[in-house]
């Protein structure tokens, strides 16, 4: 199979114009036993996914910028108002009323902390990041929501403070362009492609 005329999306006068294939069917195999007896099948294909991030667009372009954008209650009849969410949040939860972006880039370099962590070994499809994986659920000061990310850098520690890091030199504009390290850590310690 080819996969020639891989689909392309642009965007014309705000609308996606899509070309080109995103489906590509492979031939089936078969799946046998040690025996040689038939027990299933193989159904290969070739998916090219469009995601689409609407209002969410500038937190991961700003990501590929090393910048770490949240956003902010601005509603002063909110029981919310000033309240500072991470992840970005288009709309209050509470009032509905659209969020005012904010950097939040130099609280989260001062250190913020580690809430909680996993490490597991075990992963979900289409991974790439190293196992054993070490998810880290990061706190700021003053911030009423909590970050779900992952430590590229020694054992997480409840209570670790932490910074981040990004991916700015071939950024994939997803929530995998930011990590975090110990508070300290420096820059020839940093896996490749990341800066402060």
């Amino acid at each position: 199979m080819t996969t020639e005329n891989r689909g392309t999306v642009k965007v014309e006068n705000g609308r996606y114009r899509v070309t080109g294939n995103f489906h590509y069917i492979y031939p089936n195999e078969a799946i046998r036993d040690a025996d040689g007896n038939l027990i299933g099948v193989t159904n290969p294909r070739d998916v090219t996914h469009i995601h689409s991030y609407g209002g969410e667009a500038p937190f991961f372009e700003n990501l590929s910028k090393g910048k770490l954008l949240g956003t902010k209650c601005a509603n002063p009849k909110c029981d919310a108002h000033e309240s500072i969410f991470i992840p970005y949040r288009i709309h209050c939860p509470d009032c509905l009323m659209r969020c005012e972006q904010i950097d939040l880039t130099e609280l989260a370099q001062q250190g913020a902390s580690v809430h909680t962590f996993m490490i597991t070994e075990r992963t979900g499809a289409f991974n790439t990041l190293e196992k054993p994986i070490r998810f880290v659920n990061v706190e700021f000061d003053g911030v009423s929501t909590i970050l779900m990310g992952y430590l590229s850098v020694g054992e997480p520690v409840i209570g670790m403070k932490v910074v981040p890091i990004f991916q700015t030199k071939k950024p994939t504009y997803t929530i995998m362009d930011i990590s975090w390290v110990p508070l300290g850590t420096v820059a020839e310690d940093l896996p490749e492609g990341f800066s402060f």
